[in-house]
């Protein structure tokens, strides 16, 4: 039947395990146990026994999981050494089921939520994180790419003023009469239009423009 054992981490378990056995020597196990029902239950107390200490030595999640396959083998070569003297050969000790007792299992639950609802605040927090990294990043990468599309741009702006200017410079060098004929035109398009009523003096530039 199951049986409630504690584990090294102080956590009570409903183990319920099986035994396979053969008789290996006939003659002792009749000189020592004499039939199949004394051999059972003397089998139950060594397995019940070795496998209490052995488990004892380990902490709940170790006894759940895959790890179990190790500590039954210990279980199986220990209850062997024992039940040799009476002519048996304990072949396998196995963990059919384990179970928490009824009282522990709501702190037990309670206790995984917990950890579950812990983890993945954690995975959202990290995942948040690296999203603001991302975002960072990104605004830098942006900000430096304007500011070098603003750069080039005020240098393009600068050159082609620079080459305005030298233009300019060589127009008036060569002709200076047409240079100023040809400024003036560009004024009178920017502050002239068909509803445009000028009042001049007659020695301004833009009377002598418009009357030559």
């Amino acid at each position: 039947p199951p049986e409630e054992i504690l584990s090294k981490d102080k956590k009570s378990l409903i183990i319920d395990n099986y035994v396979r056995w053969r008789i290996i020597d006939p003659l002792l196990f009749l000189q020592t146990v004499r039939a199949v029902p004394t051999a059972k239950t003397r089998l139950d107390d060594i397995v019940y026994s070795e496998l209490r200490q052995e488990l004892g030595t380990h902490d709940m999640v170790e006894i759940i999981t895959e790890t179990r396959e190790l500590i039954m083998e210990k279980v199986t070569k220990a209850s062997n050494e024992e039940t040799s003297k009476y002519g048996i050969e304990v072949i396998d000790v196995r963990i059919r089921r384990v179970d928490l007792p009824r009282e522990n299992e709501a702190s037990i639950y309670a206790r995984m939520e917990a950890e579950r609802k812990r983890q993945a605040n954690k995975f959202r927090s990290e995942g948040e994180e690296e999203a603001q990294k991302i975002r960072a990043a990104t605004d830098r990468d942006k900000t430096i790419i304007l500011a070098e599309a603003y750069k080039k741009a005020q240098q393009i702006r600068g050159e082609g003023e620079a080459i305005a200017l030298d233009i300019y410079a060589s127009s008036y060098s060569k002709d200076s009469d047409f240079y100023e004929f040809t400024r003036t035109l560009e004024i009178y398009e920017k502050v002239i239009d068909k509803k445009t009523t000028l009042v001049l003096p007659g020695d301004s530039k833009l009377f002598k423009g418009l009357t030559q």
